[in-house]
């Protein structure tokens, strides 16, 4: 039988013990507890990340020490930064290398990378990016054309979420009419015939993170166009506007015939549209012949056989000729990249490294 809501019976000696010897009430109050009061949030400072300049560098004796002088200042007061400056000695013929040691000797942020001859620029940025330690990596030139006051934009620019920051040149005054004549039609013809676009206006100044560097390092090609290969790593980019300046001192170590042979090593580092062309120069010239046969055999038939003309096959000769010299001139372009490319010879050499002890300063 079921007793909801009644007193238990306690009938029985045990019960009774058992229910009226235990006191109703027990105090089991807690002694007071003080809880810490919520502080206010702190700010939490950004973690501080290596910064990698990295400088190829040839024939640069006049540089190197409005180089430094300029350079250093700046790179000491972007915030949350260390940084490292990576200079590599292409094989200089002058006393650049003797002047970086000097610079090295006094500042153990300054390495010191001296190949064991002139590889040219787009081997040593390579080799500038493969010694580089850096979270974020910045090529640079040593002729001060490009303001160092910029790279703060660039990683402002990058801590917003960014893996490629570039640098565009907004303004190329400092250049003559002709390399900027010659460099707007070289990115446009880049960009019509390739595949992988070049931003227009944009060298190699920019910034790169970790990450993209070491994609970079991942691509085998021997014969190396830095521009194209910056693009065509891809990653998530921004760009920041600048104006370059004159170069600072010395000279330019870039001939009309040299900048000629980078941009042809540009079109067949990325396109195949040149032997393509050859193949439809070929037909419409085939037709041509075809159309002009057809006309020789009716004319022949309704006014009979003309006098020879000398000087028209004469002319038609050469001309198929200049065609044929030229498509067999791109053929062995590409055919000259298959054999540097099948040779697997290292990118560049070093002879030595040098830096000064205490590097951990960086």
């Amino acid at each position: 039988m079921n007793h909801i809501g009644r007193e238990p019976l306690l009938d029985s000696p045990m019960l009774r013990e058992r229910y009226l010897d235990v006191p109703l009430a027990v105090d089991v109050r807690m002694p007071p507890v003080s809880l810490p009061l919520a502080s206010a949030p702190q700010a939490v400072a950004e973690p501080t990340v290596l910064l990698s300049l990295v400088v190829p560098m040839y024939n640069e004796e006049e540089m190197i020490a409005q180089f430094f002088d300029t350079t250093l200042p700046v790179l000491e007061t972007i915030p949350g930064v260390t940084f490292e400056i990576v200079c590599v000695n292409d094989g200089s013929r002058d006393s650049t290398l003797d002047r970086l040691l000097y610079q090295s000797s006094l500042d153990s942020r300054i390495r010191v990378i001296d190949l064991t001859r002139n590889f040219g620029k787009e081997a040593a940025l390579s080799a500038g990016l493969d010694e580089a330690l850096g979270d974020i990596i910045v090529p640079f030139d040593a002729d001060l054309q490009d303001p160092p006051h910029v790279i703060a934009r660039l990683v402002s620019k990058w801590r917003e979420g960014y893996d490629v920051v570039l640098a565009r040149r907004s303004n190329r005054d400092s250049d003559s009419l002709m390399k900027r004549m010659t460099a707007a039609q070289f990115y446009r013809m880049h960009n019509a015939v390739c595949d992988t676009h070049i931003p227009e206006n944009v060298g190699d100044f920019r910034l790169i993170t970790r990450e993209v560097a070491e994609a970079l390092k991942k691509l085998p090609e021997t014969r190396r166009f830095m521009k194209g290969l910056f693009a065509w790593v891809g990653y998530r980019t921004a760009v920041v506007d600048y104006a370059r300046e004159p170069r600072a001192a010395g000279t330019s170590k870039f001939s009309g015939w040299k900048l000629w042979n980078f941009a042809l090593e540009g079109f067949t580092s990325f396109s195949t549209l040149p032997l393509r062309v050859w193949t439809y120069i070929g037909s419409f010239v085939a037709l041509g012949a075809f159309l002009y046969a057809a006309f020789l055999i009716t004319r022949t038939l309704i006014q009979g056989i003309a006098v020879p003309g000398y000087a028209s096959i004469l002319t038609v000769v050469l001309m198929l000729g200049g065609v044929q010299l030229i498509g067999i001139g791109v053929l062995g372009e590409y055919i000259g990249r298959i054999y540097f490319e099948s040779k697997k010879r290292p990118v560049y050499l070093v002879r030595s490294r040098y830096q000064k002890p205490g590097a951990s300063d960086v």
